[in-house]
C-alpha cells in the first residue's frame, strides 16, 4: 500500500452542497438501500458517503447531471484517491458503490447510461483471518469467574458467540423468545433482515440457562423489554460493551482478535471438525459461498504448517 499522503481526497459533500439532480438521486439511492434492500444503517451510510464523494468530484469537474458523468470521470475520481494514499480495499469498496449507484440510477430512469459498467475493480490483497486455537477458544469462554450476574452474563455471551459464530450486532439484537432451549437453537436476524436458525451445544446451553435463571433476573430493569442480554443498567446490552468484554477475555489467553476473531475461529474449527462449507455458510449468514470459502484457506494453511512440522520428509 502506498504511503499516506497529506493530499487526501476531500471528504464527501453534504447532500445540500450537491447540484439538485445529484442530491435528488442520492436521496433516492439512500431510501432504496434502506427500505428496499434492507441494509443496515452503517452499510447505507458507507454507500451514500462513497457516492456523495463521487458526485462531489463530478461537480468539481463541471458535470452537473448524471448523464454527463462518464467512465473517464469515474477513473479520475478513483485515481485521485489512489494518489491520496487510500488502501486498495477502500478503492475496491468505492468502485463497488459507484457500480451499485449507477445501476440503480439507470433502472429508475435517473440516468440514460451506466458509465460504471466499464469500471474495473481494484484488486485487493487476500488476507487470511487470524484465528484462535481450539485450546485458546475454550480457555477464553471459560474465563468469566464466579456467580455474579455480570460474570454469568459474560460467560453466556462468550459461549454463545463461539458456539454459533454470530455477529455482535446479531447477539445484541436477540430476545429471550429467540432462544429455543429444548432444540438448542437460537433465531437470529442477520444482515438484510434475513432470519436464520443457528444451533448451539451443551456448554452454551448451560451458560444460557444460568444467565436466564440467575443472572438476567438480577440485572433486569424497567425498559429492558424482551432483550436476552442486559448491560449493567439492566437494559439491552450495547455492542460496544460486548466488544470490550470479548477483547478483555481473549487478551488473557492468547491473541486479542476481538469478537470477529471469535467468529472466524468458530467457522474454522467447524470446517476442521468436518462441517461442509454450505452448512457453515448458512450458520454464519453469508450471502454467498465465496465469502465462506476463505475459511477453507485458513484450514488448509494450518494443515500445511502442521504437516511441515510433523512429517519427516516434509
Amino acid at each position: 500500500m502506498p504511503a499516506a499522503s497529506t493530499s487526501r481526497a476531500p471528504r464527501a459533500a453534504a447532500v445540500e452542497d450537491l447540484p439538485p439532480a445529484y442530491a435528488a438521486a442520492l436521496d433516492a439511492f439512500r431510501r432504496h438501500l434502506a427500505s428496499e434492500r434492507g441494509l443496515s444503517g452503517h452499510t447505507v451510510a458507507a454507500y451514500v458517503n462513497d457516492v456523495a464523494g463521487l458526485l462531489d468530484h463530478a461537480r468539481r469537474l463541471g458535470l452537473d447531471t448524471l448523464d454527463a458523468v462518464d467512465a473517464s470521470a469515474l477513473r479520475s475520481w478513483l485515481a485521485r484517491q489512489r494518489s491520496g494514499g487510500y488502501a486498495r480495499s477502500t478503492l475496491a469498496r468505492r468502485s463497488s458503490a459507484a457500480r451499485v449507484f449507477f445501476a440503480f440510477a439507470v433502472r429508475r430512469g435517473l440516468a440514460a447510461t451506466d458509465p460504471a459498467g466499464q469500471l474495473a475493480t481494484p484488486k485487493t490483497e487476500r488476507r487470511l483471518p487470524r484465528v484462535l486455537t481450539r485450546a485458546e477458544a475454550v480457555a477464553a469462554v471459560e474465563l468469566p469467574p464466579g456467580d455474579e450476574p455480570v460474570s454469568v452474563r459474560d460467560r453466556a455471551v462468550l459461549e454463545l458467540l463461539y458456539a454459533t459464530g454470530i455477529r455482535v450486532s446479531e447477539l445484541c439484537g436477540l430476545d429471550v423468545d429467540d432462544v429455543d432451549a429444548d432444540r438448542r437453537v437460537v433465531r437470529v436476524m442477520g444482515k438484510g433482515s434475513k432470519e436464520r436458525s443457528v444451533p448451539y451445544g451443551a456448554p452454551a446451553a448451560a451458560a444460557l440457562g444460568a444467565w436466564l435463571t440467575h443472572g438476567r433476573p438480577a440485572l433486569l430493569a424497567p425498559g429492558a423489554g424482551p432483550a436476552l442480554f442486559l448491560g449493567q443498567r439492566g437494559r439491552r446490552i450495547d455492542p460496544r460493551t460486548v466488544r470490550r468484554l470479548v477483547h478483555g477475555y481473549l487478551s488473557e489467553v492468547g491473541p486479542d482478535l476481538g469478537p470477529h476473531g471469535l467468529r472466524h475461529s468458530a467457522a474454522t474449527h467447524l470446517l476442521e471438525g468436518g462441517a461442509d462449507l454450505r452448512s457453515v455458510q448458512e450458520l454464519l449468514g453469508h450471502a454467498t459461498l465465496a465469502t465462506t470459502q476463505i475459511y477453507t484457506h485458513v484450514s488448509a494453511d494450518r494443515l500445511k504448517a502442521t504437516y511441515e512440522q510433523a512429517h519427516p520428509r516434509a
